[in-house]
C-alpha cells in the first residue's frame, strides 16, 4: 500500500528481496523443480484409473471435428508452471515471470499478470498473438472470420477473484465460462462462486472435479457439443 503498486509486482519483488536478504538466490531451475510438487485436482493427469481430463476432452473434441486447444492464464508463476507434471497438455501459458541474468538467477520480475491484464490475454490468443511483448497486432483491427480461436469457441476455466474480470468478459464476448471451486473449500468461500451466478458473471458453477462423469466434465462437453452445433462440424447422424 505504501507503494501504491501492483500486488503482483510487489510480491515478486518481494520475494526478490526477500532471497537477497537470505542470500538463497531464486533461479529458473528452483522454481520449476517447485512446481514438479503441484498437488493436482483428480483426473487431470492419465493414470492408473484411466486417460486424464486433456486426453478425454481432446478426444471428444474430435468427434464432432474440433481440435481442442489448452492455455493458461494465470497470476503464478510461468516457471513453475513450467515443472508442472501436466504442462506438455497446454498449447501455451500466460502468466507471471522474472527476467534472468546468465546464471539463470531471478534479477527482476518481467511480467505481472493481475485481474485485469488477464482479460488481454483472451484477446491475444483470439487472434493468435501468443507472447507478451507484441502489441501492433493486437491494437491492429483483424475481421472475425479472420482470427484463430473465435470468443464463441472459448470456454473459460477460473477458480479466483482474479479470474473474475476475465470470466465477465468471456461471458459478454459469446464465449463461456465456468467458477470452478475445491470442494474442500469452506461454505463461505463456495457461496462467494455461486454469487457469481447471481450476478451474471459466469454461465456455469462446479466443483474442481476433472474425473470422467463429474459435473464438471459433463458440463465442458455439453459446451464442446454446443460450439460444434454453431460452428456447424457436429457431424451428420446415421
Amino acid at each position: 500500500r505504501e507503494a501504491d503498486g501492483d500486488n503482483i509486482l510487489m510480491y515478486m519483488q518481494l520475494m526478490l528481496q526477500r532471497a537477497r536478504e537470505n542470500a538463497a538466490p531464486i533461479t529458473r531451475t528452483l522454481l520449476r523443480e517447485h512446481g514438479e510438487d503441484v498437488k493436482l485436482f483428480d483426473g487431470l493427469k492419465t493414470d492408473l484409473t484411466g486417460p486424464g481430463w486433456f486426453d478425454r476432452i481432446n478426444a471428444f473434441g474430435a468427434r464432432y471435428n474440433l481440435d481442442i486447444e489448452h492455455y493458461i492464464i494465470s497470476a503464478g508463476l510461468e516457471e513453475m508452471i513450467a515443472g508442472c507434471p501436466i504442462r506438455d497438455a497446454f498449447h501455451h501459458v500466460f502468466a507471471s515471470k522474472f527476467v534472468y541474468d546468465r546464471d539463470g538467477t531471478a534479477i527482476w520480475p518481467a511480467v505481472g499478470v493481475n485481474y485485469t491484464t488477464k482479460t488481454q490475454y483472451l484477446f491475444r490468443i483470439n487472434k493468435g498473438v501468443l507472447n507478451h511483448y507484441e502489441h501492433e497486432r493486437i491494437n491492429k483491427f483483424i475481421p472475425d472470420d479472420e482470427r484463430p480461436v473465435p470468443f464463441e469457441r472459448m470456454i473459460f476455466l477460473g477458480d479466483g477473484d482474479t479470474d473474475v474480470p476475465t470470466m465477465k468478459m468471456m461471458h459478454t464476448k459469446g464465449g463461456y465460462s465456468i467458477a470452478v471451486y475445491d470442494p474442500r473449500n469452506s461454505d463461505r468461500d463456495q457461496a462467494k462462486i455461486y454469487n457469481l451466478i447471481a450476478d451474471d458473471r459466469v454461465n456455469f458453477v462446479a466443483a474442481a472435479d476433472y474425473r470422467a462423469g463429474s459435473p464438471l466434465d459433463l458440463i465442458v462437453k455439453g459446451l464442446i457439443g454446443r460450439i460444434a452445433v454453431n460452428s456447424g462440424t457436429m457431424p451428420a447422424e446415421g
